[in-house]
């Protein structure tokens, strides 16, 4: 039986969705051909096992991890990568206990310090195979600059975008201002570059607004990102898992449940995910197409989704690929392999099977 060691929290501002990703996970996960740790990393960074039962606490909306159990540490033995229990002693020294080998790790972690490449370069470094992208893939899928400055020198189509700096919008806002009149008609979106669960983000209609949206994003980041707003698009997107042959799954389309596709309309409201989208054959054929070449792009491996947008006049443009989606009930990932025809637990699996260094 393979021992498991499954990741989530974090200290990213997603921590509470990826708590909900590994709720979901533990729910379905073969339990006959997995023996699983559950491992939740606080939101100061402390690793810390814990007993899977991952609940709402009274007063909350969303889950967090239960910071009451013990510290551990995954490390590189002579025996291979190993779970260690690490508990504080009298005087400030440390005793460790081996809670056994590691044979895969599942990150369901979200965002910064999780989805980054920062704990896939970790897990690399210790010798221990894990579901997903390598620490180069993970590392320009967070970063929406550069994975849309990626997807350009592909050639890939996309909307307009304007990467600001935040020092750069400290000196000249005016310069900002006027390159972005004369770049990107309005509306606009800003958001935070690595960051994702859109946090951050804010839609702006006019000039005006734009100091705020702008401050709202550099409270998540050092880089904002100002998007052309695609004004009647519909938001599409798709699965995708392998690594030398690749499945896509059909297109499912999001209908937020407010203005965009917020934080609220993701989690907290219901949207409507119409799954599969209604779109024509060479439609759904270009949008095969499109997640391939963006997968491709940045170097995936495992699995992704990836975000895209349909003109009125039929036009394809590429939004973003995720190299860890959401895993909860309502997520898209899930629900677009469940009408493939992969349950859950099957798709939980091939993830696991298909894990590697």
């Amino acid at each position: 039986m393979k021992r498991v060691l499954l990741l989530f929290g974090g200290r990213s501002t997603e921590h509470q969705i990826s708590c909900l990703s590994a709720k979901s996970v533990l729910e379905v996960i073969d339990r006959d051909r997995y023996e699983v740790l559950a491992v939740g990393i606080t939101r100061d960074g402390r690793w810390t096992l814990t007993d899977g039962n991952i609940e709402v606490a009274a007063g909350r909306q969303l889950p967090e991890v239960d910071e009451g159990g013990p510290t551990v540490a995954l490390v590189g033995t002579r025996r291979g990568p190993t779970l260690i229990r690490v508990d504080d002693v009298d005087g400030g020294d440390a005793a460790t206990s081996t809670l056994g080998p590691i044979d895969v790790v599942f990150p369901l972690l979200h965002g910064p310090w999780g989805e980054d490449g920062t704990v896939q370069g970790l897990l690399a470094t210790v010798g221990v195979p894990y579901v997903g992208a390598d620490v180069t893939a993970s590392s320009i899928g967070i970063d929406k600059a550069v994975m849309k400055a990626t997807f350009a020198a592909r050639g890939l189509p996309q909307g307009g975008y304007l990467a600001v700096h935040r020092s750069r919008w400290k000196q000249d806002p005016d310069g900002v201002r006027a390159e972005l009149s004369a770049a990107l008609p309005a509306p606009w979106f800003t958001k935070p570059v690595r960051q994702g669960s859109s946090i951050g983000i804010s839609k702006v209609h006019d000039l005006d607004d734009l100091d705020a949206a702008m401050d709202e994003a550099f409270t998540f980041d050092e880089v904002a990102l100002i998007e052309q707003g695609l004004e009647h698009a519909r938001e599409l997107e798709v699965g995708v898992l392998g690594d030398g042959e690749l499945d896509v799954s059909r297109p499912g389309e999001i209908v937020p449940s407010n203005e965009f596709y917020d934080f609220d309309a993701k989690y907290l409201a219901a949207s409507d995910l119409r799954i599969p989208a209604e779109v024509p054959e060479a439609v759904a054929a270009r949008i095969d197409e499109l997640a391939r070449e963006a997968y491709r792009a940045i170097g995936c491996r495992g699995l992704a989704r990836v975000d895209l947008f349909l003109q009125p006049d039929g036009e394809l443009l590429l939004n973003e690929i995720n190299t860890i989606p959401g895993f909860t009930p309502i997520s898209m990932f899930p629900r677009l392999w469940a009408a493939e025809g992969i349950t859950y637990t099957q798709l939980v699996e091939r993830l696991l099977t298909d894990a590697r260094l």
